[in-house]
């Protein structure tokens, strides 16, 4: 049990590092600034002062963004020797932030939920906290209002999430986001989870290994681990790649055999497609954001191909399609949030998560199509406001409806409290 009058003591000695941090870096990358400049200031720092974790931190950063992953995992662990704590300073210089302690572990963008995108313009003073495999949590923790586990779902993850699991259940503060109901979004867990939920539907995901998938290509009797419903066309992945890497359609015993020779993975996740394209041929893609509860818009991408991603949606370069993508985001509430609303409610109470993010479209037949389910997507307000000027209004909204909810939690174990 954490005492919390341990938790309510800050050493001066143990106050942590200040980061530029991911929202401001990631600003910058995003919109073509030249890194050198500040990368090299942050080598400077880093040399005259070994101990700099914070300076390590962000070079860590720094490094994925230019895609060298060795570099950012060596800076990581460098800066996580020095330092499990790290501060975010308030946007605002108001007294008296709300302090919010990020529970976050390694690794890279997809490791942990990105609050810090959350907190733009916010008086919030945000700490994270690494929980380091192979270590225990500190005796000596951060003073704060409330805690917010961001790591996300994943094996890599789960002995930190089986850790805060059994720590959080004694935690003196609020905590948002408990570890065990993140632990349940495995993709075959999400679909355990959500499949019977009325008005959506989730395709059957299946964990499948290596020899199964082999068996499921060469034979026309299928093997025990590949759901009855999962017939060709399917779609596979490898058991942890993200953002669409090794993420493939296949129409047919002789195109699984070649791509199991692509894909030397163990295990995979397997799902029966589903041509959720309009009436126009197009296929559409939504992110919404369910904050206590309540949908947001996040992002409405549009392609003529099936697998999505905003970055590789026909949109920067197509007026009708971003002016299709305001009007989902100005009518959500009376249009795709309405139309989804039950479910979208439906979705949030199972997964009972404060903050979930949602992948989906539309069935043909007008249901809510599930994708994915997860803590840990992106969600910005990074894009030019020349070319996406709707977006800005949008993003306020959702960003004030998660910093609303920080506070009114914090409020609320403030009121409860024992005087």
């Amino acid at each position: 049990m954490i005492d919390s009058d341990i938790l309510d003591i800050a050493r001066e000695e143990q106050q942590p590092p200040i980061l530029i941090g991911l929202a401001a870096l990631a600003k910058m990358a995003f919109r073509g600034a030249d890194l050198g400049p500040i990368t090299q200031s942050l080598i400077d720092r880093s040399r005259r002062n070994s101990e700099d974790a914070g300076a390590l931190m962000d070079l860590s950063l720094l490094e994925l963004f230019r895609g060298r992953e060795d570099n950012r995992a060596r800076f990581q662990a460098q800066a996580l020797k020095l330092h499990r704590f790290y501060r975010h300073a308030p946007a605002s210089a108001a007294s008296d932030p709300l302090r919010v302690l990020a529970l976050a572990t390694p690794g890279d963008l997809m490791a942990n939920t990105p609050i810090e995108f959350l907190l733009e313009s916010a008086n919030i003073a945000l700490d994270v906290l690494y929980i380091v495999p192979g270590c225990p949590l500190p005796e000596i923790i951060p003073p704060h209002d409330l805690a917010f586990v961001v790591v996300a779902e994943g094996d890599a993850n789960k002995s930190a999430l089986d850790l805060l699991a059994s720590r959080v259940k004694t935690w003196p503060r609020p905590v948002l986001n408990e570890p065990d109901r993140i632990s349940r979004l495995t993709r075959d867990g999400a679909w355990t989870l959500l499949a019977s939920v009325p008005g959506a539907y989730m395709p059957v995901n299946a964990r499948v290994d290596r020899a199964s998938l082999m068996s499921f290509s060469t034979s026309e009797v299928q093997p025990e681990q590949i759901p009855p419903d999962c017939h060709f066309p399917i779609i596979a992945r490898p058991v942890g790649s993200h953002a669409g890497e090794g993420l493939k359609k296949i129409d047919d015993r002789a195109a699984l055999v070649a791509y199991l020779t692509q894909y030397a993975q163990a295990e995979f996740f397997i799902a029966p497609f589903v041509d959720y394209r309009g009436t126009d041929g197009l296929f559409r893609k939504y992110r919404v954001a369910l904050i206590d509860g309540r949908a947001y818009a996040c992002h409405m991408a549009i392609s003529s191909h099936w697998m999505i991603h905003y970055l590789n949606a026909d949109m920067i370069d197509n007026p009708q399609n971003r002016a299709e993508e305001a009007k989902f985001m100005r009518d959500f509430d009376e249009g795709f949030g309405a139309r989804h609303q039950k479910a979208l409610r439906e979705v949030a109470r199972r997964s009972g998560l404060d903050y979930l993010i949602m992948d989906c479209a539309e069935t043909r037949d007008g249901e809510l199509l599930i994708f994915e389910v997860g803590s840990a997507m992106i969600v910005h307000a990074m894009d030019p406001e020349d070319v996406f000027p709707y977006k800005a209004s949008q993003m306020k909204k959702l960003f004030g409806a998660f910093q609303a909810m920080l506070r009114s939690r914090a409020l609320a174990a403030r009121t409860a409290a024992p005087s």
